[in-house]
């Protein structure tokens, strides 16, 4: 086959532990080169066409939503040149969050796959090649078009809605509720991908920019609303990573009712629904008659990656809580 019509894979470096090696002067990992993809079969026994680009070496950190946003232009530019399948290499601290703003403007029905690695590339166990060859097989699978940007970690295929980090050192250290909808295995006859779940409707949203800003407030057993104040003062919306299922003390009415900006009621938990189910002395006073808008299933971090979004679109308070109310995410 000649190099032309080869399937092309473009794989997008943005550092992280998987491109990152010790520093030699002792100051921990550094960034200090790009991850390499051997020569790849796709499914059907074809070889890939591999287009290395790097727009920035960070590790996941110091992504910000500026930097979500270039990846989403570059993956989309790609794909228009004719990319079959876009692999993007993350650091895995913010690697979900980059995975959801793509989930939710990113326009392209080619497979994108988001993957890095626990352990660096000087380490024997090193688990960056392995999650690099399976993201890019899952990219370029056929079964994978069409359905957004997904996570591959340890063979496991995750949606980039739910996909989160749940261990801070572990090789599995990705999960969420309610599990993987995809898994890809090695065997002696190549690469076997099953997916588990049907694609389902993911709406696009276009933001005219990424510089609003929101904050999250983090609740505990005690927590009276301080720091809301001053957060409130600042920030374009705020979201609160509230008590099982969105609870807050009474002490938070007036000063929801009293915030201008949306105000996003996530759960501190790992999984479930925001359902705010106490009712408070007063006259049926709740959390969503003081004006707050439950998350849905998103976590804090995934919330406020949304609330970005439609800030950026200009909506405004209702039309946002239609968005979190109607699950269109």
């Amino acid at each position: 086959m000649s190099p032309a019509s080869r399937p092309r894979l473009a794989v997008i470096h943005t550092g992280g532990t998987i491109a990152s090696r010790p520093d030699p002067g002792g100051a921990g990992l550094t960034p200090q080169q790009r991850p390499q993809l051997a020569d790849l079969r796709t499914h059907s026994g074809e070889l890939a066409a591999v287009d290395d680009l790097q727009p920035f070496n960070l590790p996941s950190p110091h992504i910000t939503p500026a930097h979500m946003e270039v990846l989403r232009r570059l993956t989309e530019e790609q794909a228009a040149a004719g990319a079959c399948g876009v692999v993007l290499t993350h650091g895995t601290d913010t690697l979900e969050e980059t995975a959801f703003y793509l989930h939710l403007t990113l326009q392209t029905p080619v497979g994108v796959v988001l993957t890095g690695s626990m352990r660096h590339a000087a380490q024997a166990s090193a688990d960056g090649p392995g999650n690099l060859e399976d993201a890019a097989q899952v990219a370029l699978h056929p079964g994978t078009r069409g359905r957004g940007p997904l996570v591959v970690f340890g063979g496991e295929i995750y949606d980039a809605r739910t996909v989160t980090k749940v261990h801070t050192t572990a090789v599995d250290a990705f999960g969420g509720y309610p599990g993987p909808i995809g898994r890809i295995d090695h065997g002696p006859h190549g690469a076997a991908l099953h997916y588990f779940a049907r694609p389902e409707r993911r709406p696009v949203y276009r933001p005219a920019h990424v510089n609003a800003r929101v904050e999250i407030l983090y609740a505990y057993a005690g927590w009276r609303g301080e720091g809301y104040a001053e957060a409130a003062a600042r920030a374009d919306g705020l979201v609160i990573a509230a008590l099982g299922t969105g609870n807050l003390s009474a002490e938070l009415l007036p000063l929801i009712g009293a915030t201008r900006q949306p105000v996003i009621i996530a759960t501190r938990t790992h999984a479930g629904p925001v359902l705010p189910v106490y009712g408070y002395p007063g006259g049926g006073a709740t959390l969503l008659r003081a004006g707050a808008i439950p998350a849905s299933f998103l976590n804090a971090h995934k919330a406020r990656i949304l609330l970005i979004v439609l800030l950026g679109m200009g909506l405004g308070r209702n039309e946002i809580a239609g968005v979190f109310g109607g699950g269109a995410f």
